[in-house]
């Protein structure tokens, strides 16, 4: 046997790692749409409980009320487009949404007019901000600032433009930025937070999760190998105490062969371990490769590319076909025959009319794993013996 084994790390996530990682980007969404929901119901919520009513009771004294009313629709319009695509998680054109909020809130700000400047008729106040953040759902708390600071700029140019510029006016304007801007800004920072703890929580779940599934699968794997490689190691034993005892003979063709086997299904076992793009082909090689060393002509035959297969599947199907080789003499073909839902591996030997040493190679029969259904057999008409392994997903 030349060359060494080369030893890998663990395959492929486990499909329990791969469903903690699913359950764990669900947990981020439903944290997230949780937040979205709650955002659209205070945004029209507000709009339309607080800011309506305003406008319908003090009309008579807004200086454009069929303006303000209308803005108040188009924003109400924004606002449902808007929630309904958050919820089905669609992107936002955010700017372009934000361009026309700030056009409502300075066409708002004129038509409502100075008697009505700091009342709740004036309704751009009080809810515009929760559409800014509607607009700019899932981007960075820096462009809300922006925008609730080009909407104190626009409220600024309207008192200064009505004339309310004494002391008490300016301390009211003040404590309307205020007022504008803690409660959105608190909500947005606050549900960002929040999905973004729950993503991380999430993602810490997830890998710990995946870290337990494939260390179990890693130990599975592990404990199968040491199971499986105490029982081939058995049968070398057996075979080198009978010798070392002097009760069986080393000319013996029959202890020979169970030698061979023996040797054959300790390389395939390594073989398993070995990172390569076809693990079936490269087990048979294996296999093939001990008895092409012990002089046996062999003529392997490949017909399309075998899909990937688990380690109990390929040993159901390569298993047959190491017991037979370590009985043949002469020569030897083996054939591959693959597809996407079917792998048939194939060995034509000479029958040399003699009972097995190493007991029949699988039987015939069928073995069903995860992975499918492999049905065995083995016949012999005096002339050929020939040993089919079958698998179908």
């Amino acid at each position: 046997m030349t060359g060494a084994p080369v030893w890998t790390a663990p395959g492929p996530r486990t499909p329990e790692a791969a469903a903690a990682g699913r359950a764990a980007a669900a947990v981020a969404r439903a944290s997230d749409r949780g937040a979205r929901i709650a955002a659209i119901v205070i945004a029209l919520a507000w709009h339309s409980v607080i800011g309506l009513p305003a406008v319908l009771a003090n009309r008579s004294e807004l200086a454009a009320p069929g303006v303000v009313l209308a803005a108040w629709v188009v924003v109400a319009a924004v606002g449902v487009l808007t929630g309904a695509r958050l919820l089905r998680g669609d992107p936002l054109p955010a700017w372009p949404l934000a361009g026309l909020l700030l056009a409502v809130d300075a066409t708002v700000f004129a038509a409502a007019g100075e008697r009505q400047l700091f009342t709740a008729a004036n309704w751009v106040w009080s809810t515009l901000g929760w559409f800014f953040v509607l607009a700019l759902w899932g981007r960075r708390v820096t462009g809300l600032l922006a925008l609730l600071a080009a909407h104190s700029l626009i409220a600024l140019v309207a008192v200064v433009g009505h004339g309310q510029t004494a002391p008490a006016d300016l301390a009211r304007f003040a404590m309307y930025v205020y007022g504008t801007y803690s409660l959105p800004v608190a909500a947005f920072a606050g549900s960002a937070v929040i999905a973004a703890l729950a993503r991380e929580r999430a993602a810490t779940a997830a890998a710990t999760h995946a870290m337990a599934a494939e260390r179990d699968a890693a130990e599975r794997a592990r404990r199968e190998r040491r199971e499986r490689l105490a029982l081939v190691s058995g049968a070398a034993e057996a075979v080198l105490a009978e010798l070392a005892d002097g009760r069986a003979d080393p000319a013996d063709p029959r202890v020979q062969r169970r030698a061979v086997l023996a040797a054959a299904q300790l390389r395939r076992l390594i073989a398993e371990s070995d990172d390569v793009p076809d693990p079936l082909l490269h087990e048979l090689r294996a296999a093939t490769d001990v008895a092409e060393r012990n002089g046996l002509p062999i003529e392997l035959v490949i017909i399309g590319k075998p899909p990937p297969l688990p380690v109990r599947t390929r040993r159901l199907l390569v298993d047959p076909l190491t017991a037979a080789l370590a009985e043949a003499g002469g020569w030897a073909r083996l054939t591959v025959v693959s597809g996407p839902d079917e792998v048939v591996v194939s060995l034509v030997t000479p029958d040399r009319g003699e009972p097995d040493a190493t007991g029949p190679p699988g039987g015939g029969g069928v073995a069903e794993d995860d992975g499918g259904r492999v049905d065995r057999l083995d016949e012999r008409d005096g002339e050929i013996r020939w040993t089919q392994a079958r698998w179908r997903r």
